[in-house]
């Protein structure tokens, strides 16, 4: 069993991870701190790494919110700002137009919580891939894990492990290889070859 949290679009780095691992458990009672891919995405657009991010309630209390139950606030229409996004970097990468369909749903859906965003990104993920994973959530908070813990890889600012192979980018001869970017900018690349990547 491994420990992983649940992100928006996981980075290359936590699928290379997720690809590992026999069973999955999420992490979902530990404390939502910002600046981290809990509610955050990298992709490639004509200007280099653009951030996608999802706007979450903040309490108006000094209390710490768990991940479990943070809100997403939609005010304003983030959803079709991220696909536009989406569209215009990747629109004439090869395997866009083979997966918007399938992803279309997660920008469509009404969402109360930042958690359910995230499982239905890792859903269409495994299934774009084809993989059979059995995942989990937690319980409790996990503090000491027994399982192999990948719970780190969720902090934005921090480099990957292990930096993934380097294959073609969208704009690659503009900007050079950027690493580590959302698992979809590999998916819209590679198709069904991401899994060689991983």
């Amino acid at each position: 069993m491994a420990l992983f949290l649940p992100t928006y679009f996981s980075p290359i780095s936590q699928y290379s991870a997720i690809l590992k691992s026999e069973k999955i458990l999420f992490e979902v009672h530990d404390n939502y701190q910002k600046q981290s891919y809990r509610n955050r995405c990298y992709i490639y657009n004509t200007n280099g790494k653009q951030l996608l991010n999802i706007p979450v309630k903040h309490p108006v209390s000094s209390v710490r919110k768990k991940t479990k139950n943070t809100q997403i606030e939609n005010i304003g229409n983030w959803q079709k700002q991220h696909f536009n996004s989406l569209k215009i970097a990747y629109r004439n990468s090869p395997f866009f137009e083979f997966y918007v369909d399938d992803i279309a749903f997660i920008f469509d859906k009404k969402y109360k919580y930042l958690q359910d965003v995230n499982i239905d990104t890792f859903l269409f993920v495994s299934e774009a891939l084809q993989l059979n994973l059995d995942f989990k959530s937690t319980n409790s908070y996990a503090s000491v894990s027994k399982e192999e813990d990948y719970r780190s890889l969720v902090v934005a600012k921090s480099l990957a492990e292990k930096s993934s192979k380097q294959y073609i980018q969208m704009f690659d001869e503009k900007h050079g290889f950027i690493p580590d970017l959302s698992i979809l900018d590999l998916l819209f690349m590679e198709g069904p070859n991401t899994i060689n990547f991983l």
